[in-house]
């Protein structure tokens, strides 16, 4: 008899285990969905959230009222006490360090950026992000004493070989330089280190219902990089260059690069060279705002910069797109959002460059789901551990947002 229990106690351990892996993976989720994710019947899977809720485990989140289709009780969404835990995702950018924390519930709790110039030295970064974690703190009152795990997104090829703390950039410099035993020793909790923008197309993969098993995607901001999901994989290549379109010549006879070489895309589509373009056309553009003000005017000299610029991304893209054949081609980044020209001329220079394929082109999407904490939400959910996206993929793991009103992590 007493076989028998225990037996029952640990087959009623593994539900629990399933149910609560899915929730913290997920975030919430209908007892339906729930049921269907973790392979259990309705019945068992009533007893065992019935279980949980009373332990308080877990919590009625909302209901998918907003979502559903059809008349009906709306169905409970189940999710994990939001104060059992909290993610901490960090993306360090050329000029800026970007700063997400949610809760187990996959909740936004706090987030924001601290700016620095491109030549400020390591240490200065990782205590400006300290800095600005501390503030957040401040603000929004959370304290990190539920931290479960960190994670980083850093720029330049890094693969899981660096798991030192140290990634080869360009020119061979060293960076970022004790970056993850400073966060592991200041929070006490596992943290897992990747390339920024690979962790932001992670994130714009899995930010929909069904994640995207081939995505070309392409972040625009102080520099410019992109990631590849391939058949269904976290592409990084044998030195953790896969991916790296910012770095790809499409002027030979162009400026030289901060990685060597002359012309590469990153010194025509980055956002300060999009911005400088500009002023040397003749348009007084000196920020984001500034370029989004002129656009709303129609200036002439600005139109003509954004649409030769898209068109020499979407000859680079459409190169790429016809090695790799995406689903869908995505264009990220802040100034993506203020000009629509840019996006709409790589659009057609990629069609045009695709124009042998018959059917099936990838959707070049205008502006990429997440904004431009998209590493820092890529970074929360690499080490959520729960995607197929990451099968075989080396300390990452992510998670699919939930359909809520407020802003939820993917």
């Amino acid at each position: 008899m007493s076989t028998t229990i225990g037996v029952h106690a640990l087959v009623r351990r593994t539900h629990e285990e399933r149910v609560l892996a899915a929730l913290r993976a997920h975030g919430a989720l209908s007892r339906g969905d729930l049921a269907a994710r973790v392979g259990l019947s309705r019945t068992t899977l009533s007893e065992i959230t019935a279980q949980l809720l009373q332990r308080g485990a877990i919590v009625v989140a909302d209901t998918d009222a907003s979502t559903r289709a059809g008349s009906g009780r709306p169905a409970e969404r189940l999710a994990l006490d939001p104060g059992s835990g909290q993610y901490l995702g960090v993306d360090f950018g050329h000029r800026r360090v970007n700063i997400v924390v949610v809760d187990a519930s996959h909740e936004v709790i706090a987030q924001g950026v601290a700016r620095y110039t491109d030549d400020t030295a390591w240490p200065e970064r990782i205590g400006r992000a300290f800095d600005r974690i501390d503030q957040l703190s401040e603000e929004t009152g959370v304290h990190f004493g539920a931290l479960q795990a960190v994670g980083i997104g850093v720029p330049g090829p890094y693969t899981a070989e660096h798991s030192t703390g140290a990634t080869v950039n360009w020119n061979g410099r060293i960076a970022p330089e004790g970056v993850e035993a400073a966060f592991a020793a200041r929070f006490d909790a596992p943290v897992m280190v990747d390339n920024n923008t690979r962790l932001a197309a992670l994130a714009e993969a899995i930010a929909r219902p069904d994640a995207v098993d081939n995505l070309l995607y392409l972040r625009l901001s102080d520099g410019v990089g992109g990631g590849l999901v391939v058949s269904g994989r976290l592409a990084t290549g044998s030195r953790g260059f896969a991916g790296e379109l910012g770095h790809v010549t499409a002027d030979p006879a162009g400026t030289t690069c901060r990685c060597g070489k002359r012309g590469c895309l990153e010194t025509v589509a980055s956002a300060p060279a999009i911005l400088h373009a500009c002023r040397e056309a003749g348009a007084p553009i000196a920020s984001i705002d500034d370029l989004e003000a002129a656009v709303a005017k129609g200036d002439p000299h600005v139109d003509a910069v954004l649409r030769e610029v898209g068109s020499t991304i979407g000859r680079v893209l459409g190169a790429a797109a016809m090695v790799l054949n995406p689903r869908e081609v995505v264009i990220a980044g802040e100034i993506v959002h203020v000009a629509p020209a840019l996006v709409d001329a790589a659009s057609a220079a990629l069609r045009f460059e695709l124009y042998s394929i018959p059917s099936d082109q990838p959707q070049i999407v205008r502006a990429a789901q997440l904004r431009d904490d998209g590493g820092a939400l890529g970074a929360i959910a690499a080490i959520f551990h729960q995607s197929p996206l990451l099968a075989g993929y080396p300390d990452a793991a992510p998670a699919e947002p939930a359909p809520q009103q407020r802003r939820s992590a993917p």
